[in-house]
């Protein structure tokens, strides 16, 4: 049985993972870059230089699980497929990727982030290759997008931009939000839990900016901040502020779906293992008045990770080999 190895060196996240010919997972390792507290972010030189640290750990991590050859190696190489994407925090990993295929022969294919995190995706929810095209929701710190990716005939996946964030990225919103209240960054699953601790009752007003030419959430961002010096609770503020990004989520979707006639969406990035957000999107998209069929990365993948481009990798191989 041959594996895949998969190397992604993203904004926040040093991963590495192996798959097998039937994409099963053997192993997936991964180091949250560090971030100083009371910091929103870090610069694209620091988290370099926390990848180039991080990379030979995770590899001899990944020592015990070589007892197999290496058919593909697939890595990240670019945030995104289109002509300018481009951040230095890949080159990190992909460089490495270069080296170990240059030296040992092993076929080496590129992909971007945002195409690793569609397979990781699909992972569990394999029902979607099977169809001819389905939207997809990529929000995460680095991107907010909706997609719409089709099967390309004996190739990979094509996938285009739909809807994208005009301003602030949803993870922005939500990491701000939270590092303005004392959480630590990233602020995703402390900002969750706090928001559970409200009734839901009387929410303050949070506004949701939706248009064909895109979405915003700069003005969900000051007005959290006026809410927060006006003494509103922290946990309403917080249940706002995620209940706006699926609002926002919801408008974008119903708008491409009515466009495009799709009833399928794929929703990843870290963004999206967001429970609240997953709930409201289900009750409002799925109802039967609607008919929309929302399918969500398991929990463990819609964070980032190298899982997806391994899988990648196994899948360009097996469209080869089926000819």
């Amino acid at each position: 049985m041959n594996i895949f190895l998969g190397i992604d060196t993203s904004a926040y996240t040093s991963s590495l993972a192996l798959v097998d010919e039937e994409q099963n997972i053997i192993a997936d390792e991964r180091i949250i870059l560090q971030v100083g507290a009371g910091k929103r972010g870090l610069r694209q030189s620091e988290a370099f230089f926390q990848h180039i640290k991080n990379l030979p750990f995770l590899f001899a991590r990944l020592a015990s699980h070589f007892d197999a050859p290496v058919k593909a190696i697939g890595a990240s190489a670019w945030p995104r497929r289109v002509e300018g994407s481009y951040m230095p925090v890949f080159s990190a990993g992909f460089s490495q990727a270069e080296v170990l295929g240059s030296f040992t022969g092993i076929p080496l294919h590129s992909f971007s982030h945002q195409e690793g995190h569609i397979m990781a995706g699909i992972k569990g929810n394999e029902a979607l290759l099977g169809r001819a095209e389905f939207l997809a929701v990529h929000f995460s710190g680095g991107t907010s997008e909706l997609l719409h990716v089709r099967r390309q005939q004996g190739g990979f996946l094509d996938v285009s931009p739909a809807l994208a964030g005009l301003d602030l990225h949803a993870g922005q919103l939500v990491d701000r939000v939270g590092v303005a209240m004392g959480l630590d960054f990233p602020c995703g699953p402390e900002l969750e839990k706090m928001a559970r601790q409200s009734s839901g009752e009387n929410l303050p007003l949070m506004p949701s900016s939706v248009s064909d030419k895109g979405f915003s959430f700069s003005g969900a961002e000051t007005r959290a901040q006026k809410l927060m010096a006006e003494g509103i609770s922290y946990p309403d503020i917080a249940l706002a502020s995620l209940r706006c990004v699926a609002n926002t989520l919801e408008k974008s979707i119903l708008l491409e779906s009515d466009k495009k006639g799709i009833k399928d969406v794929l929703l990843v990035g870290g963004v999206m293992a967001n429970s609240i957000i997953k709930e409201r999107l289900q009750a409002r998209l799925e109802h039967p008045a609607v008919g929309l069929k929302l399918f969500f990365a398991s929990p463990g993948l819609s964070s980032d990770n190298a899982v997806g481009v391994a899988l990648a990798a196994q899948f360009i191989l097996r469209m080869k080999e089926d000819g």
